[in-house]
């Protein structure tokens, strides 16, 4: 099973160093990233890294990109989070008589929300949780729009900068390792998802 997954994920990694330089890429790379924020749980580091060591000279263009387009499906996880939270959270909140529970939740988050979203966003643990979660709670839409914005923006522009200066040692590295990486890559994956049960 590991052996099987590896060899998707080095196909997978091998295809996005083959779309990184068509001309499309720049699109595909923005719907991945607006995904990623609001509903898809790939991040669009597998679009990202391919396509700055591709064409490391638009690198900050790339990672400019991404950034918008994460903000922007932020916004959307926002709003599933506004939308969705009278349809389905509620009532469910009702039966249960957890209401209060999570006006307390709420406070909580109100409280800390920035650093929240901003920790998410610089980390693997999946940020569409976290956009739809603000929505929910109705964090103020300044702070998110701020929080979103420097973690995102500095996640993304670090990776660019990282991949820019040390491009083909890291191509190297990534082509010889990238068995290990997929398992880490994994790893972080669940664990990011996991965390969200603890919570």
């Amino acid at each position: 099973m590991l052996i099987f997954l590896q060899n998707i994920i080095r196909k997978t990694y091998d295809l996005m160093l083959k779309w990184s330089a068509s001309p499309n890429a720049m699109f595909w790379l923005f719907l991945v990233a607006f995904a990623e924020s609001s509903f898809f749980p790939i991040p669009p580091d597998i679009m990202l890294i391919p396509m700055i060591l591709a064409t490391p000279t638009k690198a900050w263009k790339i990672a400019g990109v991404a950034t918008l387009a994460s903000l922007i499906g932020g916004y959307f996880g926002y709003a599933i989070g506004v939308f969705a939270f009278d349809m389905i959270a509620e009532p469910i909140l009702n039966f249960y008589h957890a209401l209060d529970k999570f006006h307390t939740f709420e406070n909580y988050y109100h409280q800390y929300g920035a650093w929240i979203v901003f920790g998410a966003g610089i980390t693997p643990f999946p940020y569409k949780i976290i956009t739809i979660a603000s929505g929910v709670v109705h964090l103020d839409l300044i702070v998110f729009t701020i929080a979103s914005i420097l973690a995102r923006g500095m996640r993304f522009f670090v990776v660019a900068w990282l991949l820019k200066k040390y491009g083909e040692p890291m191509k190297y590295f990534i082509d010889k390792h990238l068995g290990k990486l997929s398992i880490l890559f994994l790893i972080l994956l669940i664990a990011g998802f996991a965390a969200v049960k603890l919570f």
